[in-house]
């Protein structure tokens, strides 16, 4: 039996901000358990909902040397869908309303807190893991930590360290003296082949440097983060560590998105049905939304955070021309405020067109994927993306930027081949974007039959945990040298 402990700043259901959240809650299920026992490691937030935190079972506690002082450490445990998740207890640390707050230096503390306080813990929690799965920055000091003060512990001595980068943009950076305060490591560690970066210390980079694998959570942005453009400044050091880099494509819960049971759609289909059924879903939505009805104007939808990184300046460039065709097109999200106003104004302007929802809602999230026909992701960069995966399981066809996750799984339609299950465009730019749009119209009009077997191929695709799962033990295996 190989033993796995994931360590992170958040997880599904306990607390989520995003979708490092469902990698963390959901993958560990999924795993092999004749062969692999898979555990999780997250704070205890005191703002998880309280029939989280009345799961919790106390096992112990301690104290730890921590920034100068004596620092009480508790332990909890829950088991969840079958996986054991452990929970670090610090009210000092964890008390705030959200898992991270606005003040960077303080989130800083509390999250190297956290990765000493984890390490610390694991000698009590019965469980000596084989290889410890770090998350994003907030973990990044753990490979750091394995290989400096908790080595000389016989309990730590053959651990191995995998971290994996869900979005490099964040890194955890401050100045070096912070950081070297928190951390309690030696100057030793900060110098630029280490955790120093243009004069910062670098949390993120410091695992990178010291982990035994890193991965990323697509095999377009493994090879991305390479280059200068999406490197946020460390593609030279991912570059230099590339044989140890890989990326494996997140997944989606089938379970909770599956439009044959989904409690939030009027009307269920599936792959075999979808072509009388899925359209009723359409109808329903362009009636809640007090949008015309009518079965032939392309619905397109859009569920995200708002923001650059999504490409919302090239949708703002062309709205005014998009709004000439016979579409509909469907905002749920919130985000910066001049795209917020951007949708407002072109829902005032295009009021028998474009329905602005700035807000977020689960269910009509859901009625979106379910209802529209094509679903608009032309991000800038795209770590793994999961808007995508749901929009295929719910056979509303993505229309993507060909970047990181959305390259990876969404097939662009190939009319010669007969080949697909989307549309994309290569390079940012807002009239390819536009040709893009304007060729699903032209399918979805005139061919009515071939868009049919694209959602029939695009309802097949299995991104479902399950597959992500099998890529990590092979990379567990591999480090393990089985």
């Amino acid at each position: 039996m190989k033993n796995v402990l994931f360590v992170a700043s958040e997880a599904v259901p306990f607390i989520k901000t995003g979708g490092l959240a469902d990698v963390v809650g959901s993958l560990p299920e999924c795993f092999d358990r004749k062969y692999f026992d898979v555990r999780v490691m997250i704070p205890k937030y005191n703002c998880m909902y309280q029939k989280y935190k009345d799961m919790l079972q106390y096992i112990t506690n301690f104290y730890m040397e921590y920034n100068g002082q004596n620092t009480y450490v508790g332990i909890f445990k829950t088991e969840w869908n079958g996986v054991t998740f452990y929970f670090i207890d610090n009210e000092y640390y964890f008390s705030g309303e959200s898992a991270y707050t606005s003040n960077m230096k303080w989130d800083l503390e509390r999250f190297i807190f956290f990765s000493k306080a984890a390490l610390s813990a694991m000698p009590l929690i019965d469980f000596h893991p084989d290889i410890i799965h770090c998350h994003d920055w907030q973990t990044g000091l753990i490979p750091v930590y394995l290989k400096d003060s908790f080595r000389a512990g016989e309990f730590f001595r053959d651990i191995k360290s995998v971290i994996t980068i869900h979005n490099l943009k964040f890194q955890g950076t401050w100045d070096v003296s912070t950081i070297q305060q928190f951390s309690g490591l030696s100057p030793y560690y900060f110098t630029p082949d280490k955790l120093e970066a243009f004069k910062d210390a670098n949390i993120l980079k410091g695992g990178i440097v010291y982990a035994d694998a890193i991965t990323t959570v697509s095999e377009t942005y493994a090879e991305e983060i390479k280059t200068e453009f999406y490197g946020e400044k460390l593609d030279g050091l991912l570059k230099a560590r590339e044989h140890d880099l890989r990326g494996i494509v997140n997944g989606i819960d089938y379970g909770a998105y599956n439009p044959e049971t989904d409690q939030f759609i009027e009307h269920h289909y599936n792959v075999k049905n979808f072509r009388k059924e899925k359209i009723k879903n359409k109808r329903a939505l362009q009636s809640q939304l007090g949008l015309e009805r009518n079965d032939n104007t392309l619905m397109i939808g859009i569920v995200s955070r708002l923001t650059g990184q999504k490409g919302f300046d090239l949708i703002a460039y062309v709205m005014d021309e998009l709004c000439q065709d016979d579409v509909q097109i469907v905002c749920l999200g919130t985000g910066e405020e001049k795209f917020e106003n951007m949708f407002r104004h072109y829902d005032w302007k295009y009021n028998n067109k474009v329905r602005a929802n700035i807000y977020y809602s689960e269910e009509l999230s859901h009625r979106i994927y379910a209802g529209c026909d094509v679903f608009l992701m032309p991000s800038l960069f795209e770590p793994c993306g999961l808007s995508q995966l749901m929009a295929l399981r719910y056979g509303t066809l993505p229309i993507v930027r060909e970047t990181g996750g959305l390259k990876d799984t969404v097939v662009p339609y190939n009319e010669f081949e007969g080949t697909g299950t989307g549309f994309s465009f290569t390079n940012y730019n807002a009239h390819e974007m536009l040709g893009a749009i304007r060729y699903a119209e032209s399918v979805y009009i005139q061919h009515r039959r071939e868009w049919n077997k694209i959602i029939d191929r695009a309802m097949k695709a299995d991104f479902s945990w399950n597959v992500s799962a099998n890529h990590y033990q092979e990379m567990y295996d591999w480090l393990l040298g089985y």
